[in-house]
């Protein structure tokens, strides 16, 4: 079971590029929308974080900083993120440390691919307590994006 609304966000550092780390705790002081995905280069998951690129100056109005999050390596990520138009963080969770810490790890996806991240959605608030947590059972549903940013409000 995902983490609970209320509870603290458990802290990591992950490569966002080869050589570069993000700490979520760095991003103290205004919100974080960790948006934790299966795998880059499908088609929800390319529309979800196309959607989110588009829209990325209401999460910076609302003083929120959109982090992507999934088990593909560093260079596929930097790659997705470039072809997304994203300027927000892709974070490679490759050993799946931060998907099982958010208790969002699936065991089996499409196609026999073992170990991915579930399509899951936290709003952090700027003292690093979840206020907003989504987790689809099924990988092909789209986040309710509205929500999140009525979180985030």
């Amino acid at each position: 079971m995902a983490l609970k609304v209320g509870t603290h966000a458990p802290d990591f550092s992950l490569p966002s590029k080869p050589g570069e780390t993000l700490t979520l705790s760095s991003l103290r002081g205004k919100s974080v929308v960790l948006l934790f995905f299966p795998a880059a280069f499908t088609g929800v998951c390319t529309k979800e974080m196309c959607t989110i690129a588009e829209d990325y100056s209401a999460y910076e109005a609302l003083n929120a900083q959109p982090i992507a999050i999934s088990v593909d390596t560093p260079w596929t990520l930097q790659k997705f993120a470039a072809e997304s138009k994203a300027t927000f963080p892709f974070l490679s969770d490759f050993n799946k440390t931060v998907t099982r810490a958010y208790d969002v790890y699936r065991e089996d996806f499409a196609f026999g691919m073992k170990g991915v991240s579930e399509r899951a959605v936290f709003v952090i608030d700027p003292n690093g307590v979840i206020t907003y947590s989504w987790v689809g059972e099924n990988p092909g549903v789209f986040p309710d994006l509205d929500a999140v940013k009525k979180a985030l409000a």
